[in-house]
């Protein structure tokens, strides 16, 4: 177990454990716990009432956040052609066919989102054993695989965050910095939380969003009852 600093201890002090708290007092929370010498990133977190073993109970996609993240993305895109000009001119950061592979093979990973045309996917699938265990892989779902290239890489850019639950049932999604003004962070979090509530699949059965809570990188996590956004 991790042992926690003094003022992570002091911190903690300053959150009831006990209570899930209402959007704006979390969110007032998270930023008077974060008090790292950098501008810690806000995420949210959401425990789900489903089975991620079952194929029909899965949950995967991707939304613009409406402020963004507060992060630059560096997007890579796999396209030829018109559409590899059409990606530079959106202001992709990287833009190749083979060359970019070859790259990435030798254990190039300066970039944080990929975009790939569908007829690039037959090479870019040979990526899938690098790519894949680092989240990075295209797939139709997050919208990283299109042929309307300047349309990704604008979303990218303006804030896109993918979600997808893990094998126990959870979804972690940043919605910002801590620096945000305090609206901004409540809204990317109803955001998330609207979208996340739609997506509930059919065969989800008992409570849904069993639980949420938000945390900056180095603060502690403040529970949020998110009992209005269900009903």
């Amino acid at each position: 177990m991790v042992k926690k600093t003094k003022k992570q201890q002091e911190l903690q002090k300053l959150v009831d454990r006990t209570k899930a708290y209402d959007v704006q007092e979390a969110i007032k929370l998270v930023q008077e716990t974060a008090k790292a010498n950098f501008d810690e990133t806000v995420e949210a977190a959401f425990r789900l009432g489903v089975d991620p073993k079952k194929a029909d109970q899965q949950i995967r996609g991707a939304m613009v956040l409406p402020h963004g993240t507060g992060k630059s993305q560096r997007v890579l895109v796999f396209a030829k052609g018109d559409k590899a000009k059409e990606a530079e001119a959106a202001g992709a950061d990287y833009v190749g066919e083979q060359d970019l592979i070859n790259k990435i093979n030798q254990g190039w990973f300066d970039f944080d989102v990929v975009v790939a045309t569908p007829d690039m996917m037959a090479e870019v699938g040979k990526l899938g054993r690098v790519l894949g265990p680092k989240g990075l892989m295209p797939n139709p779902k997050t919208g990283t695989v299109t042929f309307e290239v300047e349309k990704a890489v604008n979303e990218i850019k303006a804030g896109k965050v993918e979600y997808r639950v893990d094998k126990a049932a959870n979804i972690h999604v940043p919605i910002g910095k801590a620096s945000f003004d305090e609206q901004k962070l409540i809204e990317n979090f109803e955001a998330i939380t609207e979208t996340l509530v739609k997506a509930k699949p059919q065969a989800s059965k008992g409570t849904y969003m069993r639980n949420a809570a938000v945390s900056s990188t180095m603060g502690p996590g403040i529970k949020v009852d998110v009992s209005s956004y269900t009903k």
